[in-house]
């Protein structure tokens, strides 16, 4: 719980170090940018700045890195609303209605309404993470393969929410996906289906082959267009249009709500995060509403579970690497670098001995989060102004900068080469109605499930009666097999529903 007298030495600290706050907008600004373009990614960005911490003190060096962290949660869904881009692997889900709202000339409310998702989920993370740091850190200890392959097979479950109205042509494509992500050597040193290339062992690279499903097979349809949005009255940035997308984002509460915990429990687990967290959140809204169809169409209920679960995961990996000094991503890996640098470990000894500095880290991120509202704003004003480029410029500018931020994956041409050839996947994917969203969630999910399931078995010693004293991963079990059901009676009262009004 909370102790109030660390919380009160910790606003003393902060008050008391104002140089701390002069990091924070540049560092949000930092996120943004580096957020919004695709393939380079936040933890990139906070390696670049990392060794210019070393001369601040640690309080403001920790505030500017997770400042950059923050900024890049909504930086991502720019080019994912605005052209189909996530800028992150935790954007894909965003990408499902912020591109069809762009589209349609709805832009600037998908602009506002991802903005506010984003501030609010990362707000309501935090405020969860404040008042159970200590229980989160136990829960996360207790969890391991097992509870992991788990949560792997319940993103797997999305695949009959993306398959759209071809079932058989969603789960094809899903298999996939799946397949895709299994390429390369597993953890037990078996290779499969590198055909010889050196750059396949480590598997597909995910971030290049996602922006070539996504993105480049999508701008190849754009060739004939003039500009993104067709009708020249919808093109404007308009002030009044993103304030209504705030408002457009607290008219569902519970979308917010629920995304929010969805991403702090899964952005809390290590290795797992924000990828998974908001297609789960992204799925549930869709199973759960009254008109599903209307899911991947412009419906701004997509933006918003998306972005709120997205967000909130930071919360939950800054609960891992603050509680158990265990890095749930690169980003959070690099803030424990930021700690070794000042001679600090992060796990339960830092918290219990430094308690003050603790809260001190969120009550900044609290602030972080508030500012990030009106730096947003501005960054959209800016971002939005894509729409009015003709696309003769806009699709070889945008694909030159896929190029280049596919080559930084890596520093190979591993990652431009892979671009090309999901380009052509994607797109003929597209053309001949096979669900692209669902092979990215395999691709994502294949290598998870397969190491999961192999160190499972090596622990149980192939024994199935081991679920049994996993007590974790039966909980987990039981809201999935909850959740399926309640939307299976979900679905079956809208039927009868439907029915009940034809009949009259």
């Amino acid at each position: 719980m909370i102790d109030l007298v660390a919380s009160s030495a910790a606003l003393q600290l902060l008050a008391s170090s104002p140089d701390a706050w002069l990091w924070v907008i540049p560092g949000l600004m930092i996120g943004l940018v580096f957020g919004a373009m695709p393939g380079i990614s936040i933890t990139m960005a906070m390696a670049i700045f990392l060794p210019a911490t070393l001369y601040m003190d640690f309080l403001p060096a920790i505030i500017f890195l997770t400042s950059m962290y923050t900024g890049a949660g909504f930086g991502g869904s720019v080019p994912a609303i605005l052209m189909n881009i996530p800028g992150t692997s935790s954007a894909v889900a965003t990408t499902f209605d912020g591109y069809p709202m762009a589209r349609d000339g709805r832009h600037n409310e998908a602009m506002g309404v991802a903005l506010t998702s984003s501030v609010f989920g990362m707000l309501l993370s935090y405020s969860v993470l404040f008042l159970v740091i200590s229980p989160l850190a136990d829960i996360v200890l207790g969890i391991g393969p097992l509870e992991m392959l788990v949560i792997a097979l319940w993103g797997i479950l999305l695949l009959g929410s993306l398959a759209g109205k071809h079932m058989t042509r969603g789960i094809l494509a899903g298999i996939f996906g799946l397949i895709l992500g299994t390429v390369g050597m597993n953890t037990a040193g078996y290779m499969r289906g590198t055909m010889g290339v050196p750059w396949l062992l480590d598997g597909i690279p995910v971030v290049p082959a996602m922006m070539g499903l996504l993105a480049a097979s999508q701008l190849f349809n754009l060739v004939n267009s003039n500009f993104l949005v067709e009708d020249e009255s919808k093109r404007g940035i308009n002030a009044g249009k993103i304030f209504y997308g705030f408002r457009l984002a607290f008219k569902h509460p519970i979308v917010i709500l629920r995304g929010s915990f969805i991403g702090v429990f899964i952005g809390a687990i290590p290795g797992v995060g924000s990828s998974i967290s908001n297609l789960l959140s992204y799925a549930y809204t869709k199973r759960g509403d009254d008109n599903p169809e209307t899911f991947g169409e412009g419906n701004p209920k997509g933006v918003v579970a998306a972005e709120s679960a997205n967000s909130s995961s930071e919360g939950g990996a800054m609960a891992t690497m603050l509680a158990l000094g265990i890095p749930g991503g690169g980003a959070t890996a690099i803030l424990l670098a930021a700690f070794a640098m000042h001679n600090i470990v992060g796990g339960p000894s830092f918290i219990a001995n430094n308690q003050e500095i603790v809260y001190a880290i969120l009550f900044s991120n609290f602030a972080q989060g508030i500012l990030l509202l009106g730096v947003g704003l501005g960054f959209v004003f800016v971002a939005s102004s894509v729409v009015r480029v003709p696309l003769r410029y806009l699709v070889p500018t945008v694909l030159s900068v896929a190029c280049f931020g596919a080559y930084a994956v890596d520093g190979s041409m591993a990652g431009p080469i892979t671009l090309f050839v999901f380009s052509v996947i994607g797109w003929m994917m597209a053309r001949y109605g096979y669900p692209v969203a669902a092979v990215v969630v395999g691709l994502l999910l294949g290598g998870l499930v397969e190491t999961q399931l192999l160190r499972s078995n090596q622990v149980s010693g192939g024994d199935f009666t081991y679920l049994f004293d996993r007590p974790a991963a039966m909980a987990i079990i039981g809201v999935i097999v909850f959740s399926m059901a309640f939307t299976a009676w979900a679905k079956r009262r809208r039927k009868r529903r439907e029915l009940t009004a034809a009949s009259r």
